[in-house]
C-alpha cells in the first residue's frame, strides 16, 4: 500500500462557539484610537453625518473603516471581519449603515473634507508632541528642514466612475497628487499629509495641482511651524519633487512662502563645448551613497555659473550628477562618456554639493510611501461618486498614518518595527490570533506566548497605556 507523506499536518476542521479572534493584533490600533480620544474628535466634526439618535456614531464608523484598511481590507464590506469579533471590537456598523454614512458625505463633501483635515491636524499635533526628542516640529531647522515630498501616481478604475478619465498609459482612472512628510530614515517611515484625487488625464506637471496639495499639506503642520500671527516659518520646510515640480510658477510660489525646495530638472539642449566640460571630471567631486560614504563611480558639481537659469527666483542653483548608465539604459546626447547626467534645482542655505545631492536622491523613499498608501486602500477606490472616493482616499491616508504615529510616539528609537511598512505590520502583528476570556468580572485578550511578535504587542499596548495616562493628566500638551 502506498502511503503519501504530507508536507503539512492535515487536521480536521470543525466550528466552535468560543471567542476566538483572528485579528487580535489590531488591538494596538483600537487602544491607540481610544488613547487619542478619537471618538470625541469625530463626534465634534462629523455628527451631522449621522442621525442624532443613531447607535453607531461617526467615530466608530470611521474607526472601523480605518482598522479594516490597515488590516488589508479593500472595500467597506470588509468590516465584517471586525463584526465577527464583538468581544474585541464592540458593535460594528452594518454595511447598510456605512453606505448611508458615505451617501451623506457625497451630499456634503466640503464639510467632510474640512472636518477630516482639522481632525488629522489635531491628532498629528498631539502625536508629534508625544514623540519627545523625535518630534519633527522640534527637529526642523533651516539647516535640516522637514522634508515634504510631492508626487503624482495613477490608480486604474472602471471608466464608469465619476471623475475617471483616460490616462497616458491607455487605461482609465485617477491621478492623485500626494504630499508626504519625510522626517528622516532613523525616525520612522514618514507619513502622508494630503491626497488630492484628480482625473486620470490631469498632468503630473500641473503647477496648480502642486500648489493646491502643498497648501493642504502645510495646513496639516502643527503650530510650531507658524508664528503668533499664523505666518509659516518657511525656512523650516523643504519641498522635494521630481522634474514635474520644477515649473517656474510652482517654484516662484514656494519662494514667495520662504520655503526651501529641491526639485529635479530636465536639462535643456546645450552647446557642444559644455558637453566636453562635463567629461572633465577633475572639476567634479565624489557623490555620496545612502549611508554617507563616498562613491568612486559617481560625481556631482555646482553648475550654476555654467548653465543659465532664466525666470527662476534669485538664489536658485543647479547641480549636476554623473553616474554610470544602468544596464539596458539608452544613452542620450549628454551621456558621451558612458555616464548619465541628471540635474536638480535648489535654494537651500547649504552648499555641500554631495550632501545636497544625497538628500535630493532620498526622495525615492516617497515611492515606497505611495506603494504602501495604495496597499492601504488608495489602490482600489470602491465607490462611483468622486466625493466618496476622495473620502476613501483620506481614510487610506489615515490608516497608514496610524501605523506611522505608532512607530514615532510609542516604539523606542531604533526598534526593528520602526521601519516596517503596513504590509509587514499586517503579517507580523495585525493578523495575530487570540482568544477573549472573562474572569474576575474582567474581559482579557489572550495571545500565544510562542507568537513571534507577542512581546511587541504587549510592548505597544503598554506604551499606549502610558501615553493615555500622560494625556489624561495633562503631562503632554499639543
Amino acid at each position: 500500500m502506498h502511503h503519501s507523506t504530507h508536507v503539512f499536518p492535515a487536521l480536521p476542521t470543525q466550528l466552535t462557539g468560543q471567542a476566538l479572534v483572528s485579528h487580535a493584533g489590531l488591538s494596538v490600533l483600537t487602544n491607540f484610537l481610544n488613547a487619542l480620544d478619537f471618538r470625541r474628535l469625530c463626534e465634534d466634526r462629523f455628527s451631522q453625518f449621522v442621525p442624532a439618535a443613531a447607535t453607531h456614531r461617526p467615530g466608530k464608523i470611521l474607526g472601523a473603516l480605518a482598522l479594516s484598511l490597515a488590516a488589508g481590507g479593500e472595500q467597506a464590506t470588509d468590516t465584517d471581519q471586525l463584526r465577527a469579533a464583538p468581544e474585541l471590537f464592540g458593535p460594528v456598523a452594518s454595511d447598510a449603515t456605512v453606505s448611508r454614512f458615505m451617501s451623506r458625505i457625497k451630499e456634503q463633501p466640503e464639510a467632510f473634507s474640512y472636518g477630516f483635515a482639522t481632525m488629522t491636524r489635531n491628532l498629528r499635533t498631539k502625536v508629534w508632541a508625544a514623540a519627545g526628542p523625535r518630534n519633527p516640529s522640534q527637529l526642523a531647522t533651516p539647516a535640516n528642514p522637514l522634508i515634504i515630498d510631492i508626487d503624482a501616481s495613477l490608480v486604474h478604475v472602471h471608466s464608469d466612475k465619476e471623475g475617471s478619465a483616460g490616462t497616458y498609459k491607455g487605461a482609465y482612472g485617477f491621478s492623485p497628487m500626494i504630499a508626504m512628510a519625510d522626517y528622516g530614515k532613523a525616525n520612522g517611515t514618514g507619513e502622508v499629509l494630503a491626497v488630492q484625487l484628480r482625473p486620470g488625464n490631469r498632468g503630473a506637471n500641473s503647477a496648480a495641482s502642486h500648489i493646491e496639495v502643498l497648501s493642504q499639506a502645510l495646513a496639516q503642520l502643527p503650530d510650531d511651524f507658524y508664528d503668533e500671527h499664523g505666518n509659516l516659518y518657511g525656512e523650516k520646510v523643504l519641498v522635494r519633487t521630481d522634474s514635474a515640480g520644477s515649473s517656474r510658477e510652482f517654484v516662484h510660489h514656494m519662494d514667495s512662502l520662504g520655503i526651501q525646495f529641491s526639485t529635479s530638472y530636465s536639462l535643456p539642449v546645450i552647446k557642444e563645448r559644455f558637453i566636453r566640460w562635463i567629461d572633465e571630471k577633475k572639476y567634479w567631486e565624489p557623490a555620496l551613497d545612502a549611508d554617507g560614504g563616498q562613491r568612486d563611480d559617481a560625481w556631482v558639481i555646482d553648475a550654476s555659473k555654467v548653465i543659465e537659469l532664466k525666470d527662476y527666483p534669485p538664489g536658485t542653483r543647479i547641480y549636476l550628477r554623473a553616474e554610470p548608465l544602468h544596464p539596458g539604459a539608452k544613452a542620450t546626447l549628454f551621456d558621451t562618456d558612458g555616464n548619465r547626467v541628471t540635474a536638480f534645482l535648489t535654494n537651500a542655505p547649504r552648499f555641500n554639493v554631495a550632501f545636497l545631492d544625497a538628500r535630493h536622491r532620498a526622495r525615492g523613499r516617497c515611492e515606497n510611501r505611495i506603494k504602501t498608501l495604495k496597499s492601504a486602500g488608495l489602490g482600489k477606490l470602491p465607490y462611483w461618486s468622486f466625493a466618496a472616493n476622495q473620502a476613501w482616499a483620506d481614510l487610506a491616508m489615515f490608516a497608514l498614518n496610524l501605523v506611522s504615529w505608532l512607530q514615532m510616539a510609542v516604539l523606542p528609537g531604533g526598534h526593528d518595527a520602526s521601519v516596517w511598512d503596513v504590509k509587514r505590520w499586517r503579517y507580523r502583528l495585525f493578523s495575530m490570533a487570540g482568544k477573549v476570556v472573562t474572569g474576575g468580572r474582567q474581559r482579557r485578550l489572550l495571545i500565544p506566548e510562542s507568537a513571534p511578535e507577542a512581546q511587541l504587542l504587549c510592548q505597544l499596548n503598554e506604551g499606549i497605556g502610558e501615553l493615555f495616562q500622560r494625556w489624561r493628566h495633562g503631562e503632554l500638551t499639543a
